[in-house]
Order: structure tokens, then C-alpha cells, then sequence
């Protein structure tokens, strides 16, 4: 269960932009996570806003006292020290509501859709752009941090999205970027 948090404050730099640092940042963490190979830190923004579309410049770690610390004392941040302000860790207020803070997954590209159906099927170009018309692509609407593959190099979205306020809690683990479609954190 997520009793306490870590705030990690984005500073404005004059020549990056806060959604580069927020990337930043956010790809630092998920390296870290999965180096401690924990389960047990969520993240949330509690500046994220729909319109207009921003994660905001706070990242929140959720979690025990004792695993964040642990998370912290890494070097994790190393070289951030610049654009980051980091808060001690603190109780979460036993008044808060708790929500899950999710990634969501979208086919968007009709073109990358169709060069995928031309492998798997064999199909000419003609034929997928038949089968797969323009107007399947979606255009998401939910804020994103932009990152970078570290297996391929290629840059992507990992859009985040809020699941519904509820009064408890509901325990459970967290993937290597501190998100979960199940596991709730503290909303305040």
C-alpha cells in the first residue's frame, strides 16, 4: 500500500522545455525502477490537466517509507540537480481519495497498421490501404511524456490516463513506470 510520497518539482529552464525535462526525468525513473526491480512505487502528476493537455511539472513517487528512501538514495537523479527539486518523504493525507494512474495504448497510425497487415497477411499496399481505411486513426486526447526506446532508439508516447476517484485504497503492484490499471495511489 502507498502511505507516503516523494514530490519532484520541475524548475523552468530558459532552453528546455518543461514536457523534455518531465521525459527526462520520467526515463530516469523508469531505469531506476526497474533496476531496484520494485513493484511498489506508484507515480501520479497532480497537475494533470485535460485542457490544456499536461502531465504539469510535479511527478509524485508513491509508496512506504523505507522503499522510497531506498529508491532515493540511488543515483538515480544524478545530473538533475538543475531542473529537479525534491521534497523529503512525507505521510499522504489520510483524508485522500485514491485513483489509479494508467497507461493507455492506441493504434493511431493507419499507415503502421497497414504495413502490419501487409507482413502478416502478404497483401500489396493497394489491398491493406483497402482493408484499412484512413479513418481508423484515433487521436488521443490524453496528456503524454515523451520517451525514448531503449531497445529500438524510437522515440514514443506513453499517454497517461486517470482512472476514477474512489475513498479506499486498493493495494496491489505497479509495472516499471510506476503506473497500474489495478493499484491505486492517493489523489491530493
Amino acid at each position: 500500500m502507498t502511505t507516503h510520497y516523494i514530490d519532484l518539482s520541475l524548475a523552468p529552464d530558459p532552453e528546455v522545455s518543461l514536457p523534455q525535462l518531465l521525459g527526462a526525468l520520467y526515463d530516469r525513473l523508469h531505469l531506476a525502477l526497474v533496476h531496484h526491480r520494485t513493484e511498489s512505487v506508484g507515480v501520479s502528476f497532480p497537475r494533470y490537466s485535460l485542457d490544456p493537455r499536461s502531465l504539469g511539472p510535479l511527478l509524485r513517487l508513491h509508496g512506504q517509507p523505507l522503499v522510497l528512501e531506498k529508491l532515493m538514495s540511488g543515483d538515480w537523479l544524478k545530473g538533475t540537480r538543475d531542473y529537479v527539486r525534491v521534497s523529503d518523504v512525507a505521510p499522504a493525507p489520510a483524508d485522500a481519495l485514491h485513483r489509479t494512474v494508467q497507461r493507455r495504448q492506441f493504434k493511431t497510425s493507419a499507415e503502421r497498421l497497414r504495413r502490419r497487415r501487409m507482413r502478416r497477411k502478404g497483401e500489396s499496399a493497394e489491398q491493406a490501404a483497402k482493408a484499412i481505411p484512413i479513418s481508423v486513426e484515433r487521436r488521443p486526447d490524453l496528456p503524454y511524456v515523451w520517451l525514448r526506446s531503449r531497445s529500438t532508439g524510437q522515440p514514443y508516447c506513453l499517454f497517461i490516463a486517470l482512472g476514477p476517484l474512489r475513498p479506499d485504497p486498493v493495494p496491489g503492484a505497479f509495472n516499471s513506470y510506476g503506473l497500474s490499471s489495478s493499484s491505486t495511489i492517493p489523489w491530493f
